[in-house]
């Protein structure tokens, strides 16, 4: 079990560049966020410059205090009515051939912000018909009315993350009801067919027996792609890493998720559920 100081392996140049400051300035002006900042994810210029990146929508302010994520959580604010043609208007700038809509969860909303979701898939598909769509959606409480709300947006990927092992969900402020409800949602995705897809973090304490059975769980669920990616404590409030996977193991994690059957696996220590999206999506789709 290794803790700080941070491996050699987990080391990266911090993201930088005039480019890059436009547009950061470019989703400030206009009131938007995109998960890349709030999370804090090491990727973000990489994924910027493959014409991708991942709006945060919904506002910043989760209604959930997760021990694993940055996100500040509180008192939620009402949707953004001109998000849509905000979010619209970046996808150009940008010049964005695929594109991720996540959000925080907002349980606070009576349908959890899905037709917030089908607004903005709307408009981006009468914008930009060729632009490829990802949800990265929250579970909506299991409702399969908000579910299926988004998914009549006809996104090109559903992405859920289920995030831990079903017995580490309590220690990561989450009771085992929400793991079940997370297959859930995975598994109604797929059954109307679409390309499902869901993200854990490891180095929480879990064990390669629990991750055996995770991944035999989604399978069940018709999940198609497995992002796997390391679990790094984003501030001193949050819960501690338990241990720094080496890259050894993450491409045996890889190998074991595709001989189990998934259809694409992305696996490394910075990798997040958004990372390397168009590349898997064309794996499985045969498109782009």
């Amino acid at each position: 079990m290794r803790r700080s100081p941070k491996p050699d392996w987990l080391r990266i140049k911090i993201p930088a560049g005039e480019d890059l400051f436009k547009l950061k300035k470019d989703l400030t002006s206009r009131g938007l966020h995109t998960i890349c900042q709030d999370a804090k994810c090491p990727n973000m210029s990489e994924c910027w410059n493959k014409n991708h990146a991942t709006f945060l929508t919904l506002g910043n302010i989760c209604s959930r205090n997760c021990g694993f994520c940055s996100v500040e959580s509180g008192q939620c604010e009402e949707p953004d009515r001109y998000e849509p043609e905000k979010i619209s208007e970046m996808v150009k700038i940008m010049g964005l051939k695929y594109v991720v809509i996540t959000s925080v969860t907002r349980d606070d909303l009576s349908d959890g912000g899905s037709a917030h979701y089908k607004k903005i898939l709307d408009k981006l598909k009468q914008d930009f018909p060729d632009l490829k769509i990802e949800v990265l959606i929250p579970d909506f409480n299991g409702d399969q009315k908000a579910i299926e709300t988004v998914l009549q947006g006809n996104p090109d990927v559903l992405n859920h993350n289920i995030e831990t092992v079903r017995e580490l969900y309590k220690s990561v402020n989450r009771q085992e009801e929400n793991y079940n409800i997370s297959l859930s949602v995975l598994n109604y995705s797929s059954s109307r067919k679409f390309i499902t897809k869901s993200g854990i973090m490891v180095g929480m304490g879990e064990t390669t027996g629990q991750l055996k059975v995770l991944f035999s769980e989604l399978l069940e669920n018709g999940v198609d792609i497995l992002t796997i990616g390391q679990y790094l404590q984003p501030t001193p409030g949050n819960i501690k890493v338990k241990e720094y996977i080496t890259p050894e193991k993450f491409l045996e994690l890889k190998e074991m998720g595709e001989t189990m059957g998934f259809r694409a696996v992305e696996s490394g220590p910075f990798v997040r559920s958004s990372y390397n999206a168009s590349a898997l999506y064309s794996k499985v789709s045969g498109i782009l």
